[in-house]
């Protein structure tokens, strides 16, 4: 347990000293923090419309940058440590595989999620100080679940990938590749087969909620708007399938599974492939 804190440890103060982690904090902690205070300061009535806005702002940031950093900066984690030779140094050392490997996956949640959370809570803490009696807290805690589960999801994706490649070159491009495809690709295959009515609409609204992006749109989504009117006719199906509160918990629950399943497969294919 001693050696897995270490490496946690390890890994934040590697992340600290990178570029891309201010880089990363001043998009949410800075300018995102910035939204919130200037929004809030804005309204007439401390309250529920006016926090809700600026969360709509941020919902929009999160899910287009939140997935791609995480991605871009976690897959170099052990695919580096392979490339140059810190793999090798570090288990030279009483450490197991298991320790390693986990130990960078929670030391790398730390920083990546850390930011963005406190980012969140810049808009609180001025909500307080404004006069908070009227702040929504359920959407507050539900929102920052939500930033959990796609924080969640898209590290397990990373390490898998991590583990599979031995060039951290390699394992950018497919993270830019898995970003894509989830993102856009997926969006308009799916609207392809719906104008063609090749498949049923429910089948291609599952596998649309298949997609951890879009289980958290959904589920931001459902935040400020119970009803999805946003969204149209497909607000009847998933409102009628799962119903408003059984939807929120899909969109913070799966992506959870689905990360940690893809963490747990990253770890299988790390200890079976040539570690060197």
């Amino acid at each position: 347990m001693k050696n897995f804190g270490l490496v946690a440890y390890l890994d934040i103060k590697e992340s600290l000293r990178a570029k891309w982690f201010y880089v990363y904090a001043f998009v949410f902690g800075g300018l995102m923090g910035l939204f919130f205070i200037s929004g809030i300061t804005d309204s007439v009535v401390m309250g529920f419309t006016g926090l809700s806005r600026l969360l709509l702002v941020f919902i929009q940031v999160t899910i287009i940058i939140l997935p791609i950093f995480i991605l871009t900066t976690t897959v170099k984690s052990i695919a580096a440590d392979r490339e140059s030779n810190v793999l090798e140094y570090m288990l030279s050392f009483p450490i197991s595989l298991k320790e390693y490997y986990w130990g960078k996956f929670i030391g790398r949640f730390a920083t990546v999620f850390f930011p963005v959370i406190v980012a969140l809570f810049i808009g609180v803490a001025w909500g307080l100080y404004k006069g908070g009696n009227q702040m929504p807290w359920a959407m507050i805690t539900l929102y920052s679940a939500l930033i959990f589960s796609i924080c969640v999801v898209f590290l397990g994706i990373a390490f898998f990938i991590s583990t599979l490649v031995k060039s951290h070159d390699v394992a950018i491009g497919l993270s830019f590749a898995v970003w894509i495809v989830l993102l856009a690709f997926i969006d308009v295959a799916l609207i392809g087969l719906m104008m063609q009515n090749r498949m049923p609409d429910e089948l291609i609204i599952t596998i649309a909620m298949l997609n951890p992006l879009e289980a958290f749109r959904i589920g931001a989504i459902a935040l400020f708007d119970p009803e999805l009117t946003v969204i149209g006719p497909v607000a009847y199906y998933l409102l009628d399938t799962l119903g408003h509160a059984m939807l929120i918990v899909y969109a913070v629950i799966y992506p959870i599974v689905l990360g940690m399943l893809f963490a747990f497969f990253g770890y299988t294919a790390f200890k079976k492939r040539d570690l060197l």
